[in-house]
């Protein structure tokens, strides 16, 4: 049977209400344990692993396993559709181009936020004649991988000053190099993304470079990217997900109340993956609004971007399309 978004929707529990401790409600009635695979990034996490790590997801049926680590979005998305993880983790623009691909996706809730803390920042070495975006046409940007966060940043930073996008040329360097590669100058611009910060603190910390424009002014504050789950694998397991959204959620929110036990922990992750704890320091948060509240302009501002620029078709998709909504009893 083709599970639809308004199927989806009328299978959804409706949300129930704030318990005392201001805590939002769990949704007890899955009957098995759901096991959710999921590729980690190196260097950072995402608000269910720290939801993982702090308990959270004890006694709701949910079993995190990491099964490796991807590159970035698209190959999270990749591995989402081949049915080789649960869920996936990607840029917004890489999202709405799998779904209008034919992926039945849904946006679970945003990975990330932008904004004036937690954002992109495109570097340079200190003595670099580069010192604005236009500068940076004809020469070669660093980023993670290829049609995600840091190559649409880009693009859309050259639209911002009349160039095109295709203006620099993009290398794809993963982020435990990005620092190398720029001082060795194999690269004239290292980006780091917003979900490296642990790898941009470093770079800082260690001198010499100085940061020529970051996403937060290019794009405004918005969602840089999304966890993803299939559509039918929620309709399969409404409360697991609907719990799943909540709990990743408090974690986020927690992490923004306690920014230093949040560090903490982050380590303690990175170091039970044999990467370095010690980057946590430099870890700026997740940037999200409280709840982890997605915006319909989240997705609709990278909807318009991709018509404007012929990547998809005027009026095929619209947030309301893409976003997992869990409470809301309304249709599209």
């Amino acid at each position: 049977m083709t599970i639809t978004r308004r199927s989806l929707l009328l299978r959804a529990p409706l949300a129930a209400g704030i318990i005392a401790v201001g805590l939002p409600s769990i949704a007890r009635s899955q009957a098995a344990s759901v096991k959710i695979r999921y590729l980690a990034s190196r260097g950072s996490i995402s608000p269910h692993e720290l939801a993982d790590q702090l308990g959270y997801f004890k006694g709701l049926g949910i079993e995190l396993e990491n099964v490796g680590y991807a590159g970035g979005g698209p190959e999270s998305l990749f591995a989402l559709a081949s049915g080789s993880v649960d869920l996936g983790s990607a840029a917004t623009p890489a999202v709405i181009n799998s779904i209008a691909g034919g992926n039945d996706f849904v946006a679970a809730y945003p990975s990330n936020g932008i904004n004036s803390q937690v954002k992109s920042v495109f570097y340079v070495l200190e003595d670099s004649p580069i010192r604005s975006i236009a500068d940076v046409a004809g020469k070669t940007i660093s980023v993670n991988t290829l049609g995600a966060h840091l190559d649409y940043a880009v693009r859309e930073a050259l639209h911002s000053v009349g160039l095109p996008p295709d203006a620099a040329k993009l290398v794809v360097v993963p982020g435990p190099q990005l620092e190398q590669t720029l001082r060795s100058h194999q690269v004239d611009v290292a980006g780091l993304g917003y979900w490296q910060a642990t790898f941009a603190g470093a770079l800082v910390a260690n001198g010499g470079v100085r940061g020529v424009f970051n996403d937060a002014d290019v794009l405004g504050e918005i969602a840089g990217g999304f966890i993803v789950l299939r559509r039918d694998f929620i309709a399969a397991n409404r409360d697991a997900a609907k719990n799943f959204v909540e709990q990743s959620a408090r974690a986020a929110d927690w992490s923004r109340q306690n920014p230093d036990e949040a560090r903490k922990v982050l380590a303690e992750i990175l170091d039970k993956r044999g990467e370095n704890g010690e980057l946590a320091r430099y870890w700026t948060g997740f940037g999200l609004r409280e709840k982890a509240v997605a915006t319909d302009r989240d997705i609709d501002f990278w909807v318009a971007v991709l018509e404007r620029d012929g990547r998809l078709p005027k009026g095929k998709l619209k947030a309301a399309d893409i976003l997992y909504r869990p409470g809301e009893s309304k249709t599209n």
